[in-house]
């Protein structure tokens, strides 16, 4: 069978499953519902803010109210949503009111995928009846070789008679090659729709853990583990699955995936005097120092820099300017003078700054 060769040597046996062609458009939303999880498994990434905290996110923006989510969504023109966690069934009652929160914001059009590794029949039901569009299994190591005899062929089941696509979603550890095989198979028996093989990637949380298993990094530039990728393409390449076994790199959800969810928003939230690159991010002047206040009535009153250029940032106690007239004045006004780059995401994320002399 022909394969389908995706960015970042991410690759695809068939179609991909619908909530991954618009991970890869950058056109869904990452609802992170809670950092709770009563699975302990040795790789999770979530950051030390996330792990085993009840705390909810809108891709960066902290959810303090449902207001957050619908603002976010619209900011990067989202078609659809992924719910994460942990475990999002953690928080089951927050779950189903946020799929109801969507679905009636932006119609039953807008895709829903959840990833879990839990659910009761009642759950699952419940899920359906919301209007989940699509759910993932993450399925526990220790029971990759014994699949069709778990508990995850009923879950299986009941989210297919709740009328949803069925995955299963897990990371490939490079030492577990027969098990992960055996998965697959399994899982074509019990007709799953779609698995997902994730690239795994060292973080700062699991570090010591993957050392302890003797994970090694696969290049002194990239957190991905060496050999995952190598397992999860021999696997897909040398069988014939009769479903979808897709394969995403780590370094697709970054210069992909990331990135034209960055480009989506930026187009959004860009000012007049921001430059948009072409890996979404945001190039402006600033001025930072003494009396800003006085520097930016100068800006303006007496070297006519239009109000649309120039925005004094009281918040972050500095004046923001166009690059190229900050260029042309940087000799004709006080303060210490950069050019910053910044993600659009809502904690506006500091890249790189670059003093002008």
């Amino acid at each position: 069978m022909e394969m389908i060769s995706l960015e970042k040597r991410s690759i695809s046996n068939r179609e991909l499953p619908e909530g991954c062609k618009l991970c890869r458009e950058g056109a869904k939303l990452v609802l992170f519902i809670t950092g709770l999880c009563n699975f302990k498994c040795f790789y999770c990434p979530l950051s030390t803010s996330k792990k085993n905290r009840d705390v909810t996110y809108a891709d960066e923006m902290p959810v303090l109210k449902d207001e957050n989510i619908i603002e976010e969504a619209k900011l990067i023109d989202a078609k659809g949503t992924g719910i994460t966690g942990g475990d999002p069934l953690r928080k089951l009652s927050k779950t189903i009111n946020y799929i109801n929160l969507l679905k009636n914001e932006f119609g039953n059009g807008h895709h829903i995928h959840l990833y879990t590794a839990s659910g009761k029949k009642e759950e699952i039901y419940a899920l359906g009846n919301a209007g989940l569009d699509e759910i993932r299994f993450h399925v526990p190591v220790r029971l990759w070789n014994k699949l069709k005899s778990s508990d995850y062929v009923n879950k299986i089941k009941y989210s297919r008679d709740a009328g949803m696509k069925v995955g299963i979603e897990v990371p490939v550890l490079p030492d577990k090659g027969n098990e992960l095989l055996k998965m697959l198979k399994d899982a074509e028996d019990i007709e799953v729709d779609f698995v997902n093989l994730n690239e795994l990637e060292f973080s700062e949380t699991n570090y010591e853990s993957l050392r302890i298993h003797n994970y090694k990094t696969k290049s002194y530039i990239s957190s991905a583990v060496r050999g995952s990728e190598v397992l999860a393409r021999k696997i897909i390449i040398e069988n014939d699955f009769s479903i979808t076994v897709h394969y995403c790199s780590a370094s697709f959800k970054d210069a992909v995936q990331l990135r034209r969810r960055l480009l989506r928003r930026a187009k959004n939230i860009a000012e007049e005097y921001e430059i948009i690159t072409k890996d979404g991010t945001l190039l402006k002047g600033i001025i930072e120092g003494k009396d800003l206040k006085n520097i930016y009535e100068e800006l303006i009153d007496t070297i006519g820099v239009p109000e649309n250029m120039v925005n004094f940032d009281i918040y972050r106690n500095r004046i923001e300017i166009a690059p190229w007239i900050l260029e042309e004045l940087k000799n004709m006004i006080d303060g210490e003078k950069y050019i910053v780059e910044e993600y659009p995401t809502w904690d506006r994320t500091e890249v790189e700054r670059y003093p002008i002399k």
